[in-house]
């Protein structure tokens, strides 16, 4: 069975000068003024995504431990423990 996509439609209101260079731009790529808007929607997202994901691996680089596949057993073995521990002291 295929997954479908569902859309919402939003009605949006721009200045004349703004909508004149949309609908060229539209026009000059050849797609319609809804994969325009759309893509600038996808690119201003990126903008905010990517900073951000850059952030949190500059910090995980900055961190001091430096973890192996070796290591997995015993951080989960400790994590365990310590929501065991957790669990045991709730009343």
């Amino acid at each position: 069975m295929a997954v479908t996509e569902t859309s919402r439609t939003f009605t949006i209101s721009l200045p004349a000068g703004e909508a004149e260079r949309a609908e060229s731009l539209a026009t000059l790529e050849g797609r319609s003024l809804d994969d325009v808007v759309r893509e600038a929607l996808r690119v201003l997202y990126a903008n905010h995504v990517f900073p951000t994901l850059d952030a949190i691996g500059d910090y995980a680089a900055s961190r001091p431990a430096r973890y192996t596949e070796a290591d997995i057993p015993r951080l989960i073995a400790e994590v365990r423990s310590e929501m065991d521990a957790e669990r045991t002291a709730k009343p």
